[in-house]
């Protein structure tokens, strides 16, 4: 398969205009954001909707991911990610699979059929995680481009996946929210660098290799602004793979907790890794359970 997107090759940092659209046939596959809503996506990358959830159902999600994550068993397996530096957990991948609530929540139709609309097809999970900053000292996320890493090391061929992140906790100014670069996903940022062998297992503490450089991050800032999702729990957020973000550390004395979840495309399953790189585990890349859901609502 031709590589569009070549980065971490030796090559300098470069940027390379998107190839793919970023709502897939005109956004008809489904019906679940207004037209307004499919144009604020497009031109920025991303979309905070907020109230989507109640208090009881995010209670009931804030508690399982909180039982996982004091869960012995989990505590020890090979899905958990900790605090660079610390014993903190940091991130618990393949949750859909380890809790009863969280298998249901890619299925719910208010997150489904939105990224069954974008992207114009039936979709699977790509990854999962709940992503947790502790009070006071819970680290930052870089800059980057999911994408970017999902290419060069998971072999994704296309920009035709999306993620979702559901706010177990409110995303304030002061716990480290998400932030996002308004019209990054337009462009993508070949990366300078090599990958080294088994990179996640250092890159998903801190990740070093597959960032932006200072010139193209300050360009496209420059270009698109900043914009932190500053909202309520039981707020969503949609972003495009390729959409630049990161997130400062969590200095407040409240720990700030998120469900993510990945949907790609079933006509953008994995590939082979470029590169002549080996696969990621399972748990970061799915490519045995890429099955497209069934929305809760048609559940037998």
């Amino acid at each position: 398969m031709k590589d569009f997107y070549v980065s971490r090759t030796g090559r300098d940092a470069a940027l390379i205009a998107r190839g793919e659209p970023v709502v897939y046939g005109e956004g008809r596959y489904a019906d679940a954001l207004d037209e307004g809503q499919l144009q604020a996506y497009e031109r920025d990358g991303f979309l905070i909707l907020p109230g989507v959830f109640g208090a009881a159902e995010i209670q009931a999600l804030r508690e399982e991911a909180q039982a996982l994550e004091h869960d012995p068993a989990v505590r020890e397996g090979e899905e958990v990610i900790r605090e660079p530096g610390g014993t903190a957990l940091r991130s618990i991948f393949r949750v859909h699979e380890l809790g009863r609530r969280l298998a249901e929540l890619p299925r719910d139709p208010r997150l489904l059929d939105v990224a069954r609309q974008i992207l114009g097809s039936e979709v699977y999970i790509h990854q999962s995680r709940v992503n947790m900053k502790p009070a006071l000292d819970g680290k930052e996320f870089y800059w980057h481009s999911d994408f970017e890493t999902w290419h060069v090391e998971d072999g994704m061929p296309a920009m035709r996946a999306l993620s979702c992140s559901v706010l177990l906790t409110d995303n304030t100014a002061f716990n480290g929210p998400l932030m996002l670069i308004p019209g990054s996903h337009r462009q993508f940022v070949a990366c300078v660098g090599e990958t080294p062998e088994d990179h996640y297992r250092t890159s998903l503490r801190r990740q070093e290799v597959g960032v932006p450089d200072p010139v193209s991050l300050r360009l496209l800032a420059e270009r698109g602004g900043l914009e932190a999702a500053i909202a309520p729990a039981g707020s969503v957020v949609f972003f495009d793979c390729n959409t630049l973000h990161g997130s400062a550390g969590n200095l407040s004395p409240w720990p700030r907790s998120n469900v993510f979840m990945v949907y790609n495309s079933v006509e953008n399953r994995l590939q082979a890794p470029f590169h002549g790189m080996k696969p990621r585990p399972e748990h970061i890349a799915a490519r045995r359970s890429a099955e497209p859901l069934t929305p809760l609502r048609a559940a037998a």
